[in-house]
C-alpha cells in the first residue's frame, strides 16, 4: 500500500491530531475554549482552524490547487500574526504535520512520503512569507496610526500653522 492512499484512508485521525497540535501551542484557557465553542461567531479562531486545516491537508496531500493551499494558510497565519507568538510557533504548526505522518504511517518511508513532506517543507516557507507580510501590515497600521496621533496633537497644541502660498518674485 502507497503511502498516500494510507494518509487517505487515515485522514480524519491525521487532520484531528493536527488540530490538536495546533490548539496546544495555545494558553490551556484558551485551548479549552477553542475546543468546547463551536459557533463561527462565538469563535471564529477556532472554526477557522478547524475548517482551514482540512482544507491544507487536502491540498497538501493532493498538491493541485495552490491557491486554496496559500488561502488557506493565509487564514490561518493572519490570526497568529496578530497574536503573540514567535515566528516560528506561528508557522511551526505546518512542519508538525510531518511528524504526525510518520507517527501514523510508521517508518516505512518511500519515495512518495518524501514528496509529500516536500509540499510540507514549501508550505512551511509560504506559511513564514504570509506571517512576514501581515506582520509587516500590523507595522505599517501602527506607524500610521501613531503619524495620525502625533498630528492631531500638534495640532491641538496650536504647533501646526499653515504655511500660506507665496508668488515667487521675478
Amino acid at each position: 500500500m502507497n503511502p498516500e492512499s494510507v494518509v487517505l484512508e487515515n485522514r480524519s485521525a491525521i487532520v484531528k491530531k493536527w488540530q490538536e497540535a495546533i490548539l496546544q501551542t495555545y494558553p490551556k484557557e484558551t485551548q479549552k475554549f477553542l475546543k468546547k465553542e463551536k459557533s463561527q461567531f462565538a469563535n471564529p479562531v477556532g472554526s477557522i482552524i478547524a475548517k482551514d486545516v482540512e482544507i491544507l491537508f487536502d491540498e497538501l496531500v493532493k498538491g493541485e490547487d495552490t491557491k486554496k493551499l496559500v488561502s488557506s494558510l493565509d487564514k490561518i497565519i493572519r490570526i497568529r500574526a496578530v497574536q503573540d507568538f514567535q515566528p516560528s510557533h506561528a508557522v511551526g504548526f505546518v512542519l508538525q504535520l510531518k511528524s504526525i505522518l510518520r507517527e501514523t504511517i510508521g517508518e516505512g518511508v518511500s519515495a512518495e512520503l518524501y514528496q509529500l513532506e516536500d509540499r510540507i517543507d514549501a508550505a512551511a516557507l509560504v506559511a513564514f512569507d504570509v506571517y512576514s507580510q501581515c506582520r509587516q501590515q500590523i507595522f505599517d497600521i501602527r506607524v500610521k496610526e501613531i503619524r495620525n496621533e502625533y498630528g492631531r496633537l500638534l495640532e491641538r497644541a496650536n504647533l501646526i500653522k499653515e504655511i500660506p502660498e507665496q508668488q515667487p518674485g521675478i
